[in-house]
């Protein structure tokens, strides 16, 4: 058995990333450590997952319990606790005494990977979808000084629809982030429904999707000049910062 024990919760876990990713990362640097899926049909078996395994360091949390999991939680951080979402625990044991911490590394893994493409006339920006993802994003936004819209198929009063995504509104708002699972593989045919004919190089769209590499989005949006970047270096980027909130 490994000294050390991390883990990604959620279910279904068939798409997972973060297993192999890590268990490359620990055998590549020689770190005594193991990564597992937890692929947990309901959220009340943390407790027995956390029990089972003594030496369960971290978890990664995704679909659908980056919600659900914040009532099993000592403490949470600010971006956490704004966002609403937690998809980073680190599980703190001392003197016999257990500790989870709830923490959303998606908010650093998108402000590093999108702040090297803005330019000083991207001041707003729409963001496609409306679910935990975009939450992440709307507050990584607002920290790199960007005002946002959530655009959603319904418009509601924190949502405008993209029936409502005028000639006036693509040219106020330079930055344009897909949060949606259109175009992800296998549907890789699909996008969302914006104008991308309105579109310039004064255009930035960024996909948080990353499977394929270049989506439909993207692929729509650079026919007008837009420049593009998938969220394969997100991902990254957050899983790096999971890994240095566990040791921190």
């Amino acid at each position: 058995m490994k000294e050390t024990l991390y883990g990604l919760l959620g279910y279904p876990l068939g798409h997972s990333f973060s297993r192999n990713f890590f268990n490359n990362k620990f055998e590549a640097e020689n770190i005594d450590a193991e990564y597992m899926n937890f692929e947990i049909p309901d959220i009340n078996m943390l407790n027995e997952v956390i029990s089972e395994h003594y030496n369960l360091k971290g978890l990664n949390v995704t679909i659908p319990y980056k919600e659900q999991v914040i009532p099993f939680l000592d403490e949470i951080d600010n971006d956490a606790a704004n966002i609403g979402a937690v998809n980073v625990v680190k599980i703190i044991r001392e003197n016999d005494k257990l500790k989870l911490k709830g923490y959303n590394s998606d908010i650093i893994g998108f402000c590093d990977s999108i702040s090297p493409l803005l330019k000083p006339h991207m001041k707003k920006a729409l963001i496609l979808g409306t679910g935990g993802a975009a939450k992440a994003v709307y507050y990584g936004l607002k920290k790199l000084g960007i005002e946002a819209q959530f655009v959603s198929r319904k418009r509601n009063d924190k949502a405008i629809s993209y029936m409502d995504i005028t000639q006036k509104i693509i040219d106020e708002h330079h930055v344009i982030v897909n949060t949606t699972p259109l175009g992800m593989y296998p549907n890789v045919d699909e996008s969302p429904d914006i104008p991308y004919e309105l579109l310039t190089d004064k255009h930035l769209c960024y996909d948080l999707l990353y499977n394929p590499d270049e989506t439909l989005f993207m692929k729509n949006a650079k026919v007008y000049g837009a420049e593009t970047k998938n969220g394969l270096e997100m991902l990254l980027l957050q899983a790096f910062a999971s890994y240095e909130i566990w040791n921190s």
